[in-house]
């Protein structure tokens, strides 16, 4: 770890999320840490002026060490994989990580963004959308969104301890600076020809840099202990695919995927994960998320944070323009 005098702490800077704020903290002229594993995908720090430290959010003396005089940390670093397996691996990322970081929040005393997701949240409809209060979904077994859902109890127990922690809870999130990629993969998909057959369901579909601004702003302005959604436009599948298809000129979705050809799908993923051991994208966990009206209203974050989106066809657009330049396509 260098001298470099340091205000903010990121974690998963290397991530979609995490790397948006980094650029966005810079630009406004302010210091950042990051904490990143070694061996970790140098490309997104190239170029940034930013106090490196590596470690794990695993080690809870490496993020102690990170933690170190800085002001406020924003955690953003997390296991994101939509599956049935490997629930330890998810465990010991997305919520023993998340108590090492607001540990060191609290010895610190300094305020901690814990970065959650949409999936940590239950669903209603299309005609009600979730808010900050619908409860979790506890017969839920898939390993991300349980851990999720657990990392904000951890954060929560950690608060009533005496930690000034804020979350907020992102959707779905296209945008540039997607390395992995992540979310973005899924546009990659459509833009490659490959979205015959959309989802069920519905998603909401927020722009990173959205989010980004969102982050600052519950930092800088949220209340202790509250969570705030950070959702986009709600729209299906389908609907979805085919906005994908119309920005990157690739042939349009055909239709749904019904519930018994989804299930089928699901299974057969399933299947390749015994198999093989590896579990791929399509699988039973996947597809049950997938079928759900996930729909949430950014309500309280837009009264208190200020927090807006743009137009979605601007998202798309300029992520599948960065995905361009950058040779992913």
């Amino acid at each position: 770890m260098s001298s470099v005098s340091c205000c903010t702490l990121v974690t998963g800077a290397t991530g979609l999320v995490g790397n948006n704020v980094v650029r966005r903290l810079l630009a406004e002229g302010r210091s950042v840490r990051v904490l990143v594993r070694r061996g970790s995908d140098a490309r997104p720090l190239a170029g940034l002026k930013v106090d490196v430290c590596y470690g794990d959010t695993r080690d809870r003396q490496a993020v102690s060490q990170a933690a170190t005089g800085v002001a406020q940390i924003i955690h953003s670093a997390a296991m994101v994989k939509i599956g049935r397996t490997n629930i330890d691996q998810f465990r010991a990322v997305n919520v023993e990580g998340t108590r090492n970081v607001a540990l060191a929040a609290r010895r610190e005393n300094i305020r901690m963004l814990h970065v959650s997701s949409t999936d940590a949240i239950g669903t209603k409809s299309l005609e009600v959308a979730a808010d900050e209060e619908t409860p979790f979904d506890k017969s839920i077994t898939t390993p991300y969104l349980l851990t999720k859902y657990e990392a904000e109890e951890e954060i929560a127990a950690q608060v009533a301890a005496g930690l000034d922690g804020v979350i907020v809870n992102p959707s779905f999130m296209l945008g540039p600076w997607d390395w992995k990629p992540s979310s973005g993969q899924m546009l990659l998909e459509v833009g490659r020809g490959r979205g015959w057959l959309a989802p069920a369901g519905y998603f909401s579909v927020a722009d990173v840099r959205d989010v980004a601004d969102g982050i600052l702003a519950a930092l800088e302005k949220g209340q202790r202990g509250r969570r705030y959604i950070l959702a986009g436009r709600t729209m299906s599948y389908l609907d979805g695919w085919r906005l994908f298809a119309q920005v990157t000129g690739a042939r349009r979705p055909l239709r749904r995927l019904g519930r018994v050809g989804a299930r089928l799908v699901g299974w057969v993923g399933d299947l390749g994960t015994l198999i093989t051991g590896n579990e791929p994208s399509f699988n039973s966990g996947a597809i049950a998320i997938a079928n759900l009206p996930r729909n949430y209203s950014s309500a309280r974050a837009e009264a208190e944070l200020g927090y807006r989106n743009r137009p979605l066809v601007e998202t798309v657009e300029d992520t599948w323009r960065w995905f361009q330049d950058h040779g992913f396509v």
